[in-house]
């Protein structure tokens, strides 16, 4: 997935995020969580800056 620096991403984004990992690997809110860490943020959840 391609993320454009431009704006801070809000709420909904992740909610929305977090559905379709649950969805597509069959996992829990807490998987999903850890999966989006490593994979959106990789490991850093201020690497999009702290608004997002």
């Amino acid at each position: 997935m391609i993320v454009n620096r431009g704006g801070a991403l809000g709420k909904a984004y992740f909610i929305s995020y977090l559905r379709l990992i649950m969805n597509a690997r069959d996992c829990s809110v807490v998987d999903a969580q850890e999966v989006a860490m490593d994979i959106f943020f990789h490991g850093d959840k201020t690497r999009f800056g702290t608004a997002t």
